[in-house]
């Protein structure tokens, strides 16, 4: 049995989790749709698992913060693009997922 899962249910499941500040709020958005567009180019519904998301995808605020932590040869979203999913999430906030 499976349960249909809105934005606001989401949202919900990372506090339940105490992961409410893994991703901001449009981050949570951006990460929702673009799980939701696997699941219907595949057809193959998900299962929510919280830690295995927070494991897998993280929020940058910017470029440089991403920097830090994967080094100075990444100097546009497209660098970035050529190792990995990049998810955006306003004009300067991304998703990426792990690599």
């Amino acid at each position: 049995m499976k349960t249909t899962v809105g934005l606001s249910d989401f949202r919900r499941a990372f506090s339940d989790m105490g992961r409410e500040n893994n991703f901001s709020w449009e981050g949570l958005a951006a990460l929702f749709e673009y799980l939701e567009g696997i699941e219907e180019g595949t057809g193959e519904e998900m299962e929510l698992d919280v830690i295995a998301l927070c494991c897998d995808y993280t929020e940058y605020q910017s470029i440089e913060e991403f920097r830090r932590d994967y080094g100075g040869e990444y100097e546009t979203i497209e660098d970035i693009e050529q190792q990995t999913t990049v998810i955006p999430v306003n004009d300067d906030a991304f998703i990426v997922q792990a690599f």
